[in-house]
């Protein structure tokens, strides 16, 4: 089986898809998951741009490195290159769905058969923001990946 690819969309790709990606990377190695890959991208990113100080922060304050990312502009193509694409809201979901996700694309809190509700932005708040963002995202990823790996396990079985 192919690995599969989750890709993480937000507004600037500076703040909560880089700490999803960067989550999901960290948990994926935490349970020894070889068959999965992440990535992130905006609907508005500025390209090359370093995640935010204060997503920076409160991921090394988790031992989660967010120094070598960079903001990357959702396009057709990385939209065709993920098998799962999860959204921080309800027009991140839109755009995705307008360049080819459609039928591929959840909001992140929807996937696992939730209430779809947007994960709160951190942008411009202060750390203890960031860090309420960081453990919304942590506990969702988590499930997520436990939903993923069941559901791999089962296509495979």
């Amino acid at each position: 089986m192919r690995p599969m690819h989750l890709l993480f969309v937000c507004t600037g790709n500076t703040c909560r898809s880089p700490l999803a990606e960067g989550i999901a990377r960290h948990l994926i190695t935490q349970r020894g998951l070889t068959d999965i890959t992440v990535g992130s991208a905006g609907t508005s990113a500025w390209p090359g741009a370093s995640a935010s100080d204060g997503a920076l922060l409160v991921a090394l304050e988790h031992g989660v490195e967010l120094g070598d990312h960079r903001a990357r502009t959702l396009s057709p193509e990385i939209v065709a290159g993920a098998d799962v694409i999860l959204t921080m809201g309800p027009h991140h979901l839109d755009r995705v769905e307008a360049l080819g996700g459609a039928g591929r694309t959840w909001m992140l809190t929807a996937y696992t058969g939730r209430e779809a509700r947007p994960v709160t932005d951190p942008f411009g708040g202060d750390l203890d923001v960031y860090r309420s963002t960081y453990e919304e995202l942590e506990q969702e990823i988590g499930e997520i990946l436990d939903k993923v790996t069941t559901d791999r396990a089962g296509q495979s079985g």
